[in-house]
């Protein structure tokens, strides 16, 4: 069944002549949502501007794209939705800089993207220089904006984000933009002047934006979006049974993210002496190299020990396997921290990227939806310990849910429509 129905139209007439010309009444989701003719003109062309500097970036907008579609089926406000990879409107370089130097730098020398997070984390002082460094190397990007001319831009990056606040100023182009932060915490290089709306991922995110003279109207909180599937309530043991697992097992979900980003291997070994029985499912994205050394270290520990191991590379089913597990262990990236909390599920974190996941990381804490782990030789220890105490873990599941936002893409594509 759609998530969006169109219920009733009102043409005008001489008897009823609502302003605007044609108005439509569509449900989507479980809202009455009421709009004008002009509205589906506004949002004749769509949008989405990703960057893949990480997987989040790209999947955030892929789940927006998704509910578009979900809330067009059958109302047709869009005409056309778009979904840009601004990376691959830059040059060879700076196209390196920003993804495969980005994914070598956090895995390899992860203080210093921590230390040049923080370094720039300094609201309005350094995006002149910003600036003028992304129109340098951003010239056929600017040039696909001009000619494709959206109604609305949506950007799940802070890099479009910029170069289409200085287009807006300089009106060189005249589109609504709506900005999404992927993250928990505002970095201040998502910060521009030229903007519609600010989507965030929790009320204090919103609070830090009014500070920086952000206008209440211009900011939701609407949760950080994820793909729509992760609202459907699945059966852990059917999830189970279809995947190869077993059903009676403590079910862990490791995850290196979909570019295979972190110490996957360490953290299956260091989850050895667990004494609870326990079987792990380590997802290691696109990276074939990660996918291949966790097969060869899973056989040694399913023969060798009581802990089960099922590697995974990338997949599809992300919202399968999570609805399969019990917990969470790894790194607290936004994208896949939402999918989780989505599901209910309790993180253990280890090994943040220092930066945008410490500060992830201070939020899931302070929520109760998550514990951490700074010495990997006592994760399994830390692991036990929550396990054996279903008070506490149960309590925590709640905090999970209660943070979840699994209806984020929905939410922010209505309130897309509203825009003006």
């Amino acid at each position: 069944m759609s998530a969006c129905r169109l219920i009733g139209v009102a043409e005008p007439s001489e008897k009823i002549n609502p302003p605007y010309g044609t108005w439509y009444f569509v449900i989507y989701g479980q809202t009455l949502f009421v709009a004008s003719s002009s509205v589906a003109v506004m949002l004749e062309k769509v949008l989405l501007l990703s960057a893949s500097s990480g997987a989040g970036h790209v999947r955030a907008a892929q789940a927006i794209e998704k509910a578009f579609k979900e809330a067009n089926d059958e109302a047709g406000f869009v005409r056309e939705v778009r979904h840009v990879d601004t990376l691959e409107f830059t040059n060879r370089v700076f196209r390196h800089l920003y993804s495969k130097a980005y994914i070598d730098v956090v895995n390899k020398l992860p203080e210093v993207s921590g230390w040049l997070y923080d370094k720039l984390d300094k609201p309005w002082e350094n995006e002149r220089r910003r600036l003028a460094l992304d129109k340098l190397n951003t010239r056929p990007f600017v040039k696909l904006l001009r000619e494709y001319q959206p109604d609305v831009i949506i950007c799940t990056h802070f890099l479009p984000a910029e170069i289409v606040s200085w287009l807006k100023a300089r009106e060189r182009i005249a589109c609504r933009q709506a900005i999404i932060v992927t993250d928990f915490d505002v970095h201040a290089m998502w910060l521009c002047h030229h903007y519609e709306q600010y989507f965030v991922a929790i009320d204090e995110a919103r609070a830090y934006l009014e500070a920086l003279a952000i206008p209440g109207n211009k900011i939701t909180v609407s949760g950080i979006p994820i793909d729509p599937v992760f609202a459907l309530r699945r059966d852990k043991g059917e999830m189970r049974r279809k995947h190869g697992l077993a059903p009676d097992r403590t079910t862990i979900l490791l995850s290196a993210g979909g570019f295979g980003v972190g110490s996957l291997e360490h953290l299956i070994t260091s989850l050895v002496p667990l004494q609870t029985p326990a079987q792990i499912v380590a997802i290691s994205g696109r990276n074939e190299d990660l996918k291949e050394r966790v097969s060869q270290l899973a056989a040694r520990i399913n023969a060798d020990t009581r802990l089960m191991v099922k590697p995974v590379g990338y997949t599809q089913e992300m919202d399968e396997l999570m609805s399969a597990s019990d917990l969470v262990v790894g790194k607290p990236g936004g994208l896949t921290t939402s999918e989780a909390l989505a599901k209910g599920l309790v993180l253990v974190i280890a090994n943040p990227i220092p930066g945008q996941e410490e500060r992830n990381s201070d939020h899931l804490l302070e929520a109760g939806a998550a514990i951490r782990c700074n010495n990997m030789p006592t994760l399994a220890y830390k692991v036990d310990r929550l396990l054996g105490d279903p008070v506490r873990f149960a309590a925590m599941q709640k905090n999970a849910s209660a943070m979840g936002r699994p209806h984020a893409a929905r939410d922010i594509v209505q309130k897309l429509f509203e825009l003006r």
